[in-house]
């Protein structure tokens, strides 16, 4: 497994590893760091990646500095090391929505969790993070988003998920691959409020959107997000019983 480091907005890195075994041609494993006076890590991954994903957010800022630990959902890839990063960073907080805290960190979190209400907003001292509760989107009753206000960046989690090992930006079509993935994997949940849900995303007018399993996106965020929502509209208008 190689880790790699990009830049994908101002001070907004995404820190990958890819992983050729799962999948029909590999998935990747995304972090993302926003450096500012209060760092925020999103996405820990799993506590088998920590040694990696901590040297990669070493050459970025002092590791020990890291202030929030954040992330989508309560997932291994998503907190699997949470509790290595409280060891390794002893001023850092995990910060989650209220549901998150309430029916798992405020137990598997080694420091009590900060539970944030639905648009609350974290100054990091030169960034401005907004939490957005998601529940269900992609899935997962506590699911919730991030979106960095100074440079428009969306932290989508498993929103647009793509399998292969592909470029750390780009600025072509990734609802296409999202649907192939969502295909494969069958990972979201299909709600009368999954297309709702994320259509209101849009309102935010996001200029990157950062992926945690796939290409991070700099193109025309807000019709992607229309284009998915409306992926998921036609795929719970067929969807039948589970074989």
């Amino acid at each position: 497994m190689d880790t790699a480091t990009h830049e994908i907005a101002s001070d907004i890195f995404r820190i990958s590893t890819f992983v050729p075994e799962i999948g029909p041609t590999g998935f990747t494993f995304n972090q993302f760091l926003i450096r500012a006076d209060e760092p925020l890590l999103f996405h820990t991954g799993p506590r088998a990646m920590f040694p990696a994903v901590h040297a990669a957010v070493a050459k970025l800022l002092p590791a020990e500095s890291l202030k929030w630990i954040t992330f989508g959902h309560v997932e291994s890839d998503e907190c699997g090391s949470m509790n290595q990063w409280l060891e390794a960073a002893p001023q850092a907080v995990v910060a989650h929505g209220e549901v998150g805290c309430m029916v798992s960190l405020n137990d598997l979190a080694d420091r009590p969790p900060r539970a944030l209400q639905h648009d609350e907003v974290l100054d990091l001292g030169g960034k401005r993070v907004r939490h957005l509760d998601t529940p269900h989107v992609p899935h997962c009753w506590e699911a919730r988003l991030l979106f960095e206000e100074t440079t428009r960046t969306l932290l989508c989690g498993d929103l647009f998920t793509q399998v292969g090992n592909v470029p750390a930006l780009t600025s072509n079509d990734i609802v296409e691959p999202a649907k192939e993935a969502e295909l494969l994997f069958k990972a979201s949940c299909l709600t009368p409020t999954t297309g709702s849900t994320i259509r209101s995303l849009a309102s935010l007018e996001p200029a990157v959107l950062g992926v945690m399993h796939g290409s991070s996106f700099n193109g025309d965020c807000v019709k992607a997000l229309h284009d998915l929502a409306t992926v998921y509209d036609g795929l719970l208008a067929t969807a039948g019983p589970t074989p």
